[in-house]
């Protein structure tokens, strides 16, 4: 049976992500509705909330499939687990499964793996990469889930 995200990372997800019922682009660019949600959003489109909770609802079962295929082989706490969750939903699947972070999370190195949370805190704006101070604190935040 598939796991499924925590408590505590749903509410990370959910205070890091916000949750706008019209569309926005983010600062990537990208259109974005919900708590993150991206697929097939389109500038002018609103939502309601019953729409962003079931749209939020979805991609987490994307994002914890990944994670879940990912550590299968893997000893994986409920908050490591949820913590992966939310970095895969924020930088999507392939590059989750191509991560340091969860490299040294297969081969055991618990510090390392959390630490390597903080290597996704920049965005491409402008066409530069750039920290960006919410990623810089969602990581953390995730960093310290890995590890409780």
């Amino acid at each position: 049976m598939a796991r499924t995200i925590n408590a505590a990372g749903l509410a990370l997800i959910k205070h890091f992500e916000g949750c706008r019922l019209t569309a926005y682009q983010d600062i990537a660019g990208i259109w974005t509705i919900g708590y993150g949600h991206t697929g097939g959003v389109t500038d002018g489109m609103v939502i309601t909330q019953d729409q962003a909770d079931l749209f939020l609802q979805e991609d987490l079962q994307g994002a914890a499939g990944a994670v879940d295929a990912a550590v299968e082989q893997t000893t994986t706490s409920d908050n490591q687990f949820a913590a992966m969750v939310s970095l895969c939903y924020n930088i999507g699947p392939r590059a989750f499964k191509s991560s340091t972070m969860l490299r040294q999370h297969r081969a055991g190195a618990t510090a390392t793996a959390a630490n390597a949370f903080l290597m996704w805190s920049k965005s491409t704006i402008d066409g530069e990469l750039h920290v960006v101070q919410g990623l810089l604190d969602r990581r953390q935040a995730e960093r310290g889930l890995y590890l409780t």
